[in-house]
């Protein structure tokens, strides 16, 4: 092709819009989430995680509340039954099916970082929305409370809450946890409504006469949740490890017939030196769960944030 056809045929072509259909945000993010193999252990981890803890009660090879490896408390150390037959993991200091144990208190974890973190979500969506949507004192009130609760320690704070009560529970747990997370939502979303408050197309339905209320649930809300939902996973991983620290404590619920992960490890530790894996199967159960919800979380993140698109 000699020159002045190549000109042609690029002056034929110029200024022409390509035939490819546009995407969506979203449809674009999960076009680089499912070729991302950080996501896609995440997810796995995470969706392993849910089903374990929904189907436990039907899968567990045995009644977690039933000492059947010993039929009287085990006082000694060295009669922590070791692993057998049907008791891949042995049992823990009174005779009890380990492994069902940890599949039966995956469901109590999930619980527990899902109330809380559903909680704490709804409190900093409601202090979040107030003082991005209206501003002025109420924006300068809401802020330093949430100021003064971000300058404690968030498991330090957890402590004290659940502290207060006289008889801990897992619905004590959920408060204590819950409670930290709130001032995490509220000042992201507080953030991102600030900078929908002079975006254009608020300012075009201020210039339209459309009430105030209807730009914050219809306009600047909506479209400042996309951080908030991302930072929930993020959440969820550290309400998990919270709830277990507390429970680890002696916060948690006292009733060890109910099990959970942070119980269990708390329970462990007087014998760790001559039984190690009663303390490390339920770590590593809250290391891993813990870990998929941050590859998740991050991966959410930087999908969707284009400043952090690779």
């Amino acid at each position: 092709m000699s020159t002045k056809s190549k000109i042609d045929a690029l002056a034929a072509t110029a200024g022409k819009i390509g035939d490819d259909p546009g995407v969506s945000v979203a449809a674009a993010a999960w076009r680089r989430l499912r070729r991302n193999p950080v996501f896609l252990t995440g997810a796995v981890i995470i969706t392993a995680f849910i089903v374990l803890a929904i189907l436990a009660p039907f899968i567990a090879p045995h009644d977690p509340t039933d000492p059947m490896l010993g039929d009287q408390v085990v006082k000694a150390r060295n009669q922590i039954p070791e692993s057998q037959e049907g008791h891949p993991l042995g049992g823990d200091q009174v005779g009890r099916d380990l492994l069902s144990r940890l599949l039966v208190g995956s469901q109590q974890t999930l619980l527990v970082g899902v109330l809380a973190t559903l909680i704490g979500l709804t409190g900093g969506l409601i202090l979040g929305t107030l003082a991005g949507a209206l501003g002025g004192w109420v924006d300068s009130l809401v802020m330093r409370a949430v100021d003064v609760m971000l300058s404690i320690p968030g498991l330090l704070l957890a402590v004290s809450i659940g502290a207060l009560f006289a008889q801990p529970n897992i619905y004590t747990l959920i408060v204590a946890v819950a409670t930290v997370q709130i001032p995490i939502f509220a000042r992201l979303l507080r953030g991102s409504m600030l900078a929908q408050r002079h975006s254009d197309h608020v300012l075009a339905a201020r210039a339209l006469g459309v009430k105030q209320r209807a730009i914050v649930f219809r306009h600047m809300l909506p479209n400042s949740l996309g951080p908030v939902i991302v930072q929930s996973t993020l959440v969820l991983a550290i309400s998990i490890i919270e709830a277990a620290g507390l429970s680890f404590l002696g916060l948690g619920n006292p009733d060890d017939r109910i099990p959970e992960w942070g119980q269990m490890l708390g329970r462990a530790q007087n014998v760790i030196d001559s039984h190690p894996q009663l303390a490390f199967w339920p770590a590593g159960c809250i290391i891993v769960v813990a870990l998929g919800f941050t590859l998740m979380g991050e991966s959410l993140r930087e999908a969707l944030d284009p400043k952090s698109r690779r």
